[in-house]
C-alpha cells in the first residue's frame, strides 16, 4: 500500500555487504508472479533459509535484534539484472528506505517507482552508521524527504541526499506515474482546448 512520504524515524536493519545484486535480493526462481504481493517473504531467500527451508538464524532478517523500515546496505546495492521484482520484494517486506553509498541506476529507479526511497550517502557516513548500529541495534535514523537529509540520531551526523524533483513530488503525494498524469487532467484538457 502506498503511503505519503515525509519524515521517517526508524531503527535499521544492517546488511554490510557490497555488490548485492538483484538475484541475491530476489532469486530468479521466484519471478513467476505478475502481481507485486508476496515477494517480501522471499527477500534475500538464499541467505535467509537453508536448502531445506529452515531459517538461518544468524542472517540479519532472521535476527530479532534488528528491526525497522530502513535497510542499510553496503556499496553498489542492486547491481546485476534490471528485474523490478527486487524492488517489489524490498517494498513488500516493509522497507521504506534503503541507505547505501552507491546504487545501480536501474534498481534505484525501480525502488523509487515502488515507493521505496534510496538514500545515497558518503562512504564515511555509511561506515559510521554501520558502527552505530553495531554498537547499539536500537540506533535510529531520521530520513527527512522534504529537506532531503538523513541523520544518524546516535551521533547527530547529518548528510544531504539528492532526489529527482518529480520523484520527490510523487513520493510525498503517494502518486505513481499514471496517478500523477491523472492529477494533471484538467491542465492537460485546458492546454488541448487552447
Amino acid at each position: 500500500m502506498k503511503e505519503k512520504f515525509s519524515v521517517i524515524t526508524s531503527t535499521c536493519v544492517p546488511l554490510p555487504m557490497e555488490n548485492v545484486d538483484t538475484d541475491q535480493i530476489i532469486p530468479a526462481r521466484f519471478l513467476k508472479a505478475t502481481s507485486r504481493e508476496g515477494f517480501g517473504e522471499n527477500l534475500f531467500r538464499d541467505w535467509r533459509y537453508d536448502k531445506d527451508g529452515n531459517l538461518i538464524k544468524d542472517f540479519v532478517l532472521n535476527d530479532p535484534t534488528y528491526s525497522g523500515c530502513v535497510l542499510v546496505a553496503g556499496k553498489n546495492f542492486g547491481s546485476g539484472s534490471s528485474r523490478e521484482h527486487a524492488a517489489w520484494a524490498i517494498a513488500d517486506y516493509g522497507f521504506r528506505v534503503v541507505v547505501s553509498s552507491f546504487f545501480a541506476d536501474i534498481h534505484k529507479n525501480n525502488e523509487l517507482n515502488n515507493f521505496v526511497l534510496p538514500v545515497v550517502v558518503s562512504e564515511e557516513f555509511l561506515a559510521q552508521l554501520f558502527a552505530s548500529i553495531e554498537a547499539d541495534p536500537k540506533t535510529e535514523v531520521k530520513v527527512d524527504l522534504p529537506e532531503q537529509t538523513i541523520t544518524n540520531l546516535a551521533t547527530g551526523a547529518t548528510e544531504s541526499f539528492e532526489i529527482n524533483p518529480y520523484k520527490k513530488h510523487c513520493l510525498m503525494n503517494a502518486l505513481d506515474d499514471i496517478e500523477f498524469l491523472l492529477s494533471k487532467k484538467d491542465d492537460i484538457e485546458a492546454w488541448e482546448n487552447k
